[in-house]
């Protein structure tokens, strides 16, 4: 370990217990590069593992670093990196599959067997995350952006990677997006990007339904032709219920047991439900589901589509800059995880760090 640059982090020692506390930055290995973190998104899985100590069967076990959206500028090269340049502005992709088991050789790297994600409590121990002001990391899992592009928005890569791909297993599926009627339940940080991915690919209408009017309005910034908050306006699906259902594919970014079935009920017959969010078990509306034919397509992570969202934010076909409702500074990373915890008033919450 070097002795000579310490690196605050934001870690979680149990359920309920962040600390912000000082470590020492490990020494360049070859094909390694060292960020200095610039912006850093907390993510729903961040916050499960504050508020419960886990996500379902995953516990945390042992201190662990949390984050894994991250942006920073490279400030040192290893040896043999060729490809980065000190000061570039780079999107960190947190995924890190092996390439040697049975999935990796099939060419599905997000289904690897051994998967090191940064931030993640899956194995013993456990895969340090990325809220550090200074990071050491394999240089093919940086992805340069362009001058002018902010830290934050290119922190976003990793949340709109994972839409990407939701939009790619319904396209596999049920063909393009465009001049296709679309709605996304959840208006969450990834629901209100798959917003923005359906726009980008041509969907024709854009329906989105919440519960909480703030996010709601981010949806709408982000390109929903639709807004429905369905605690306040039960009934305001009506329209795309009517016959057999009117919309043609649905992201389901919730994982709500009545957004699901609010889904079911307004596809079409053949209709596509792409499911994004994830909770324990949930009830489906099977004998619906069943005489629609819906089909019926679970997303997980992303693959290649990392590099493809880092040039979607660089080119600025996609800017995500609404989905970001508050940036605090890593000192104040509590409160940051109080305000994205609300709901109400938060999309994205992002964590700013000492190169800022």
């Amino acid at each position: 370990m070097s002795d000579e640059i310490p690196s605050r982090v934001v870690r979680l020692h149990a359920q309920d217990d962040l600390r912000i506390e000082t470590l020492q930055v490990a020494d360049l290995q070859a094909g390694e590069v060292r960020v200095a973190v610039l912006a850093g998104g907390i993510c729903g899985s961040d916050l499960h593992y504050w508020h419960e100590g886990g996500i379902g069967t995953i516990r945390v076990r042992e201190p662990i670093i949390l984050g894994h959206e991250v942006a920073g500028r490279i400030e040192a090269l290893g040896f043999g990196v060729e490809r980065l340049k000190v000061g570039q502005l780079v999107a960190v992709n947190p995924s890190h599959p092996c390439g040697e088991c049975e999935f990796c050789r099939k060419g599905l790297p997000r289904h690897c067997m051994n998967m090191r994600f940064k931030g993640s409590a899956m194995y013993l121990p456990h895969e340090q995350g990325m809220f550090r002001d200074h990071l050491v990391i394999g240089a093919a899992q940086c992805f340069p952006m362009p001058e002018g592009v902010s830290p934050g928005a290119a922190a976003c890569s990793e949340p709109l990677a994972v839409c990407l791909h939701a939009a790619n297993r319904g396209e596999a599926v049920s063909g393009s997006l465009k001049g296709k009627t679309v709605l996304v339940t959840g208006a969450g940080p990834i629901g209100v990007l798959c917003v923005a991915v359906a726009r980008q690919r041509g969907a024709a209408e854009i329906l989105v339904t919440d519960i909480q009017d703030a996010t709601l309005a981010i949806a709408r910034k982000m390109g929903a032709d639709h807004i429905v908050n369905t605690a306040r306006e039960p009934e305001g699906l009506a329209r795309w219920q009517e016959g057999k259902g009117k919309v043609d594919l649905v992201f389901e970014c919730s994982a709500a047991a009545a957004a699901i079935r609010d889904a079911v009920s307004v596809l079409r017959p053949l209709g596509t439900l792409v499911q994004v969010g994830v909770a324990g078990p949930t009830p489906l509306p099977l004998n619906v589901m069943v005489g629609k034919e819906i089909l019926f397509v679970g997303s997980q992570r992303f693959d290649s589509e990392f590099a493809e969202a880092a040039e979607l934010i660089g080119s600025g076909a996609i800017d995500p800059r609404p989905i970001i409702t508050s940036t605090y500074p890593i000192g104040e990373a509590l409160a940051a995880f109080h305000a994205a915890s609300d709901r109400s008033a938060s999309v994205k919450v992002q964590l700013a760090f000492a190169a800022s």
